[in-house]
């Protein structure tokens, strides 16, 4: 069974795990728009996933 050699301070733990913190939702932008998007995600703008078009999205200029 492993044993450590020497207890690891609170302040090294904590700087170690301060790298690898969780940062949250951060946007990509869209391959064929442009826009930002989330990944994994069909873009809310041209409705394009993986280089296919999934959505036809209607415009809001036509509605107006």
């Amino acid at each position: 069974m492993a044993v450590q050699q020497c207890k690891k301070s609170k302040q090294r733990v904590r700087q170690r795990k301060a790298q690898i913190r969780y940062r949250g939702l951060e946007a990509t932008t869209c391959r064929n728009c442009g826009a930002p998007c989330l990944d994994h995600r069909i873009c809310t703008a041209c409705g394009y996933y993986d280089g296919k078009q999934v959505l036809q999205i209607k415009d809001k200029a036509a509605k107006a």
